[in-house]
C-alpha cells in the first residue's frame, strides 16, 4: 500500500573503562590510573557526539541505526507495516516511526533499540512530528486527512483535528505553539494552534506539498512541492504565502542551515542548494536516485539524505557542497521527518 501512496506523491551506549588498565601490576601506581580513567572517555566523545541517524527502511521493514561519525550501520531495528515517517523525542531517547501499513504509530527505545509499543492511529499514519515543549506526538494521517495528537508516551490518542486533503509532512515551530501540516491533495498548508487545536489558517502553496519545514525561528516554514518542482515559502505569522523558488524534479523534503535550503529532487538524482536570501539555486549535488529524506545535523556542517533507489544514507559536506561519505542501509531507505539524534 505505501509504494502506492508514494508513487501517487511523486507522480502529481556509553563505552566502559577496560578495566585492564586498572588492574595487576599497575595497581602501584594510583595516579596514572586515574589519570587514564578520566581521560579515555575524552578521547571517544568525537564519536559519541557525531551522534546517530534512524533510517526508516520501507522495502526491508528496518530501521538502520547509523554511527554518524564512522558512517557505518551499528544495528537494525526491525518495524513491520513498511515504516516511512520518523521523529525523535527532544531528549532524543524515544524513536517514534509511522507504519502506514500496519496502521500504526510505532514507539522505540533508542537506548536499548527495541520496540516499547505499537499503538494504531488511523487508517494511513505517515509524516511524524513531536512538539519540543509538550513531547506530544503528531501524526499526519493520509487516508482520514486528520491530524492526531498523542502523548509522549504514544500509548494513547488524545485528540484529533480535520486539515486538508492527504496530509503528509508535519512540522512545529521551536516555542511549540504552532503545527503545520502539507496538505498535498489540497495545494495548501493548514497552520494550527497546539494548544487549541483549531485551524487557524490555510495558506496556498505549490502544486502537491509534501515536506515541510520550519526555520530555527519559528518564522518561516517551506514546502517541496512535488507537481510543481518548486518549494513555497510561508510565513507564518501573517498566515499568506511569502515566495515561491523553483528546484529539481519532484522535490521531497527541505532542510535548511546556513541561510541555505537544501531541497532532495527525487526524479532528479540530486539536492538543490538554495540561497534564501534570492532564491536562486547555487548548486545541484549529485546524489543516489531517488533522495528523500534529508536533514542538516546540528551544527550545520553536514547534510545527510536517504537515497531510496540506491539503497544509501549519504553525507553533504556545507563548505564544499559535495558528497563526502556514503553508507549502505536497509531497502527503500526513506527517513521522512527529524532523523538525526546529536550533530557535531
Amino acid at each position: 500500500m505505501l509504494r502506492r501512496v508514494y508513487q501517487t506523491c511523486e507522480r502529481g551506549a556509553r563505552q566502559p573503562v577496560a578495566r585492564s588498565v586498572l588492574t595487576g601490576r599497575q595497581r602501584g601506581w594510583p595516579l596514572l590510573a586515574v589519570l587514564i580513567a578520566v581521560l579515555l572517555p575524552v578521547a571517544v566523545s568525537p564519536a559519541r557526539s557525531a551522534g546517530f541517524a534512524y533510517v526508516t527502511n520501507q522495502g526491508s521493514e528496518t530501521v538502520s541505526v547509523v554511527d554518524l561519525a564512522a558512517m557505518k550501520v551499528t544495528g537494525e531495528i526491525k518495524v513491520t507495516g513498511k515504516p516511512a515517517g520518523v521523529a525523535l523525542s527532544p531528549d532524543r531517547g524515544t524513536l517514534y516511526v509511522s507504519a502506514p501499513d500496519a496502521r500504526e504509530l510505532v514507539v522505540i527505545d533508542t537506548a536499548t533499540r527495541s520496540v516499547r509499543h505499537r499503538q494504531p492511529v488511523g487508517q494511513g499514519p505517515l509524516g511524524l512530528a513531536v512538539n519540543p515543549v509538550s513531547g506530544d506526538v503528531l501524526v499526519a494521517d493520509w487516508y482520514q486527512h486528520r491530524l492526531y495528537v498523542l502523548g509522549p508516551d504514544g500509548a494513547h490518542i488524545r485528540a484529533s483535528v480535520e486539515v486538508g486533503k492527504s496530509p503528509s509532512g508535519v512540522a512545529v515551530t521551536p516555542d511549540g505553539r504552532r503545527i503545520l501540516t502539507a496538505d498535498r491533495d489540497s495545494n495548501q498548508v493548514s497552520i494550527i494552534d497546539a494548544e487549541s487545536l483549531k485551524v487557524l489558517g490555510r495558506v496556498p502553496v505549490g502544486e502537491r506539498p509534501f515536506g515541510v519545514t520550519i526555520d530555527a525561528e519559528g518564522r518561516r516554514a517551506y514546502t517541496a512541492n512535488v507537481g510543481s518542482d518548486d518549494v513555497s515559502v510561508v510565513d507564518i505569522a501573517d498566515m499568506q504565502p511569502a515566495g515561491r523558488f523553483k528546484v529539481g524534479r519532484r522535490p521531497y523534503a527541505v532542510a535548511l542551515t546556513g541561510g541555505r535550503a537544501f531541497v532532495s529532487d527525487q526524479y532528479g538524482g540530486t539536492v538543490s542548494v538554495v540561497d534564501l536570501a534570492g532564491g536562486q539555486t547555487i548548486k545541484a549535488i549529485h546524489v543516489g536516485d531517488h533522495p528523500e529524506g534529508i536533514a542538516a545535523d546540528a551544527s550545520g556542517a553536514k547534510v545527510y539524505v536517504a537515497c531510496w533507489f540506491e539503497n544509501t544514507l549519504e553525507r553533504i559536506d556545507t563548505a564544499t557542497l559535495e558528497v563526502d561519505a556514503k553508507v549502505t542501509v536497509g531497502d527503500g531507505p526513506r527517513a521522512f521527518g527529524d532523523f538525526l539524534a546529536g550533530g557535531r
